[in-house]
Parts: structure tokens; sequence; C-alpha cells
């Protein structure tokens, strides 16, 4: 017999059966609608509240006005974990404890000397080892901003980063202090005091180091000193080649280094991690994301004096290597390595940089694992960065709609042949569709502030674009052309203006230019650069004009270079040429001229190339371009 109280716990039974089974189908329908349409929506909300999270950090100390730094979260680790390994250096150990130390005495020396006081800027010029950081964090210790000198600046360039940044003080490592042999008269004039991480000196009016750090006090300073009330004040200058010519020093506040610092931990870095850095610390990649970020987590670095790519692998068999970091260059040396057996017995899982190529990417993959590679995008002084947190091959950063409220980014048209940005009838910018490469352009505002460079604010401005969609906004110019695709991946494309990349540096077309208007023989130079298949960036390559009553010498012009010029920035290729094509302003055309490449088989201009066994810049014919093309030279 079916009751009324039976058949009514019944119903309710198939009833909440029911209401189960919907729900689950619900939910199951709205994970493959989601998986479907949105397949990054899980991964882009977690990267988001770790932004989000930092921010608020970051918010937190703006607020307060009680900022602890990089170097205070150093000093937090060093105490909290004082013997772990900090720091290891060609098969030395270093311990947080002992950087922290040894930065300490650094600072005492100076404290001692009473050479310096807190608010002045130091010059620090220093190849990859432990004392460029010692040195770094002790002048921070004194409330010091450091300034760091790119080791491959020639004597002209190296008065310059001094007069922008208004170093009166210099320390410079002890391989270095040769280098500077023709410009220490200049410093005595300018009251500049020489610094060397030595014992001795030959040069009486260079300073030691050393000797005088062995007999002080390992004794922490006061904390006052180095002790920052504002995210917005310097800490660092770092200086960046732009179209400008001579070295730009980008300021480098605190708010920017704990950014930078925080890239590991948002790819998901741990304490547990060993980082290897190849990469020059004079750079932001190396010294703020990889130094930083280190110190941030509580990890451990392996720091390389100089990247070796047959060394590379076994450097991070032997030091349980977690992650590396690089630029596009590394990895592409590293694939031309030898195959070798053990390729894959690594416990790398992550690689943090900047421009790899897809094929590489392909490649790198194949012969080494599925290492996960963290690509980011961000200039020094920039006041935007875009992070690939997803891993898809070919994309430098990753947006969605939250990203967009929090920074504020454009792309816009850009006209390749008259070099500039296109305007509408209101003379406004105009917005690029989905797809479209157009010029990356960062608002200007409280969350995204630009501090522009040291020692001219002409510089600052010159980076700046006003009134590009209403009248009285401010954006940031990158100089960077970029795409953004139907899945929100940012692509980049191609650099405009008078920079590009090589060897992993950035050249400035207008210095080589000023550089080689220096020639007796030479009337007008227009520098730009070329695609060689096979390798990242552009080459050099200068079109001239030779002066009616001279001769071109390929000698001379060699010897000019080898000795004014870096090497990644010397040209690389010499085009002859009887005039140069100008555009309406009057600047100087290199559109046609990177269209026309450095082939000599189809220029009606004699081309020369930079031939270091020679020592010449030697005619260059259609045999020694098929061998450039081939890879079978050494560039």
């Amino acid at each position: 017999t079916l009751y009324p109280g039976n058949w009514f716990g019944t119903g309710a039974m198939f009833f909440s059966l029911g209401w189960v089974t919907a729900l689950v189908a619900g939910i199951f329908s709205l994970h493959v609608v989601q998986k479907l349409c949105f397949p990054y929506f899980w991964k882009d909300v977690f990267y988001l509240m770790k932004v989000i999270r930092y921010g608020a950090r970051l918010e937190i100390f703006k607020i307060t006005s009680n900022v602890v730094t990089i170097i205070d979260r150093f000093v937090q680790q060093a105490e909290r974990i004082p013997t772990k390994p900090f720091l290891i250096y060609e098969g030395i150990t270093y311990t947080y404890q002992d950087i922290n130390e040894r930065s300490n005495k650094l600072a005492n020396v100076f404290l001692e000397q009473g050479t310096l006081k807190k608010g002045d800027s130091v010059a620090l010029l220093m190849n990859n080892e432990p004392d460029f950081i010692c040195v770094w964090f002790g002048l921070i210790k004194l409330g010091c901003s450091v300034a760091f000198l790119n080791t491959n600046i020639k004597s002209r360039s190296l008065l310059h980063c001094f007069n922008c940044c208004g170093a009166k003080t210099l320390v410079v490592g002890a391989d270095l202090l040769d280098s500077l042999e023709d410009i220490l008269p200049s410093f005595l004039e300018d009251s500049i005091s020489v610094w060397v991480m030595k014992n001795e000196s030959s040069h009486t009016e260079v300073q030691t180091l050393l000797d005088k750090m062995d007999q002080a006090s390992d004794k922490p300073t006061p904390p006052a000193l180095r002790a920052a009330t504002s995210l917005k004040a310097a800490t660092l200058y770092i200086f960046t080649s732009g179209t400008t010519g001579l070295p730009k020093a980008a300021v480098i506040t605190h708010l920017q280094s704990l950014k930078a610092a925080a890239g590991f931990w948002a790819y998901g870095g741990s304490e547990d991690d060993v980082i290897y850095i190849p990469l020059p610390l004079y750079h932001s990649a190396a010294s703020l994301i990889g130094v930083g970020g280190t110190i941030e987590m509580g990890a451990t670095c392996v720091l390389k004096k100089k990247f070796s790519a047959s060394q590379f692998w076994n450097d991070c068999i032997k030091y349980d290597v977690t992650i590396f970091q690089y630029i596009g260059e590394l990895c592409r040396y590293l694939c031309n390595q030898p195959k070798a057996e053990g390729e894959k017995k690594h416990k790398v899982h992550m690689g943090v940089g900047n421009g790899l190529r897809q094929d590489v990417w392909r490649e790198f993959h194949r012969r080494f694992g599925e290492i996960r590679m963290c690509e980011l995008y961000g200039s020094t002084e920039g006041n935007l960065c875009f992070m690939n947190h997803i891993g898809k091959i070919g994309a430098v950063g990753r947006s969605n709609f939250f990203y967009k409220l929090l920074f504020k980014y454009d792309l816009v048209r850009y006209d390749m042949v008259r070099d500039e940005p296109v305007k509408n009838r209101q003379g406004y910018c105009q917005h690029v569709n989905k797809g479209e490469t157009g010029l990356l352009l960062s608002k200007i505002g409280a969350s995204s502030p630009f501090f522009g460079y040291a020692g001219s604010k002409q510089l600052t401005e010159k980076k700046l674009m006003r009134n590009v969609f209403v009248k009285g906004d401010a954006y940031f110019n990158t100089g960077d052309l970029m795409a953004e695709d139907a899945e929100d991946f940012i692509c980049f494309k191609d650099r405009v203006g008078d920079t590009f990349r090589w060897k992993g540096e950035n050249v400035a077309t207008t210095e080589v230019t000023e550089v080689l208007g220096m020639v007796d023989f030479i009337q007008e130079a227009n520098v730009y650069g070329v695609e060689i298949p096979g390798n990242e960036g552009r080459a050099g390559m200068a079109a001239i004009i030779v002066r009616p009553e001279c001769e071109f010498s390929g000698k001379k012009l060699f010897d000019h270079v080898l000795n004014d010029l870096p090497a990644y920035a010397r040209p690389l290729f010499i085009r002859l040429q009887e005039s140069m094509e100008m555009t309406g302003t009057f600047k100087q055309q290199k559109f046609n001229l990177v269209e026309s490449g450095f082939n000599p088989s189809t220029s009606c201009n004699p081309l020369y190339f930079l031939d270091y066994s020679e020592k010449s810049y030697v005619p260059l014919t259609n045999t020694l371009y098929g061998s450039i093309v081939a890879g079978e030279r050494k560039l």
C-alpha cells in the first residue's frame, strides 16, 4: 500500500536526485563552454589575482610612506635564512649572510671616509662578479643611488653618462681600470673620485677599496640611511640606448625595482628555485628581475661572468638550476651547439626573458625538453609590462578585459614610410583593428607613471606623445610595433625610429652616425638595421656619401669603428651612395634602405662587409653574401 508519507518521501528523493543531476549537468556545460570559448579563463584569473595582490602591497607602502625596498627585503632574508646560499659564482658559494656582511664592509669604508652622503649618485663600472652586488648593496645602504655603466661603452659615452646622473664617484672593477686610462685625466678635471676593487694601484690618483674593506667593520649601517618614504624615489640609473644617440640614464625608482622583482614569483617561482643569470648585471633584466627576483623569493642564483653556450647545460646540471634568464640570441646559440648526450637530463623547468623567435622556441623545446618559456615585454624606462603567463609560442605577453582596466595601453596606426603615426582629420591617432600591427602606446597616469631620464627634461619629453586621442592626454611611446590577436595575445613585430637590437643590445643609430661622421672621407651617413637569416634582431648597416675630394678607405673606417664603437654597434655592412633619400620633413629616409637589404646582386650601389680577419671593410661579393646568409660566417 502506498501511503501519502511514503509517496512524498519517494517524490522528494527523486526531486533531490533530479536537482543534483541538473546542477552537475549545468556545471559540466559551463565547463565545456568555458573550455571552448574562454580556454585561458582560470589561468588569467589566478595570474590577475597575483598582480592585484602584489599591487595591494605596493599601495600599502604608498599610503603608509613606509617602503620595504629591495635592500630591506634582502636584509630581512639575511636575518631569516642567513646560511642559505644566495649566490654561486665560479664554483664558490656565498650565503645571504656573506653578501650582507661584505656589503656592510663597503658601506662602512665610505661612511668612515666621509666622502658620500645620503642622496649622492655613484657610478659602478664592473663585470659580473659577486662584488658588483656587494658594491651595489653597500652603496644603497648608505642612501646613495647607483648608476650601472655598460662595460662596452667608450670614453666619449662614459663621460656623458656622468653628466647625466650627476655622479661624482666611480667604483670600477679591477679588470676594467686599464680601459679608463685615457679618460682618467678628464675625471680628475671634473672632480670625480675613482675607486678600484684592488689592494693597490699604480695610478696614484685612484683610491683602492679591497685593502680598506679588509679592515672595515661588517656591522650594519644605520637603517635610517637607506630608509625610503616614497616609491617614486630614485634608487638606480640604468643606461639605455635610444633615438637620441648617446646613452640615456633611465631613472629606476623603488616602484619599478619592486615590480621587476616580482617577475619570477608571478610566473610561479619559489624559494626552492635556483636561478641561472648569464646576462650582464648592468642590464635591468639581470639586476632587477634576476637578482631582485632571487631576493624576493629567498632563492639562490648562479651568476655567470659571461654567457657560454658550451658550458650552459653543464652548469645547469652541476648547480641544479631550475630557472634561467635569457634573451632570444642566447637560446639560438644553445640550439646551434653540437648535439650531446644528456641534453634533457637537467632540472630546468622555466626560462624567463624576451626576444625568443618562434622557430628557435620550437627547436629549443625539441632539443632540451618542454621547458616553460616565459616571455615578457617591457623597456627599462617604460611604464608598461606584458607577461606571457600562458606560454603561447610567439607571444610576448597576454592581455584581457581586466588587465586593460588596470593598465591603459593602445595600438595605433603607423606609417612606416613617413615614419610617424597616422592621424585623422582632427589630428588624433587612430586605433588599429584586432590582429593589425600598430605602434604601442602606454597611457601615463597615477597607476602607471613615467619617470623619464636623468639630466634632461628634453629627452624625457621626446618619449611622450601628447593629445593622442583627446586634448591633454599623455602616452609613453614604446617605439615598438605590436599586434594583438583574437585571443588577446600580444606579439612583437618590429622597432620603429632610430633604434634596433643586435646581439641583445639596443643600437642607437644616431650615436653610430655621429661616430661615422668623424671619419674624414665621410660626408653623410645614414645608419639602420637589416635582417640576416638565422639571426635575432637586425645587424647594423650604413649608407654613406663619400666627400667629392676623397676616396673610400675600408681600412681607415675599420680602425675607426673598432676604436670608437662597441662590437654590437659596429655596422656590418656599408653602402656607398651619391645622395640620400629624405622624407617630406627633411629626415633621412630609412624604410627603402631597410627593404633593400644587403644583397649585392640586387643593389646598384657598391657594398662592403666588416671583415675582422682582413681588418678592413672588404667588397661584399655574391660568394661572401652567400656564406653570410648560409650562416658560415661568424658575425
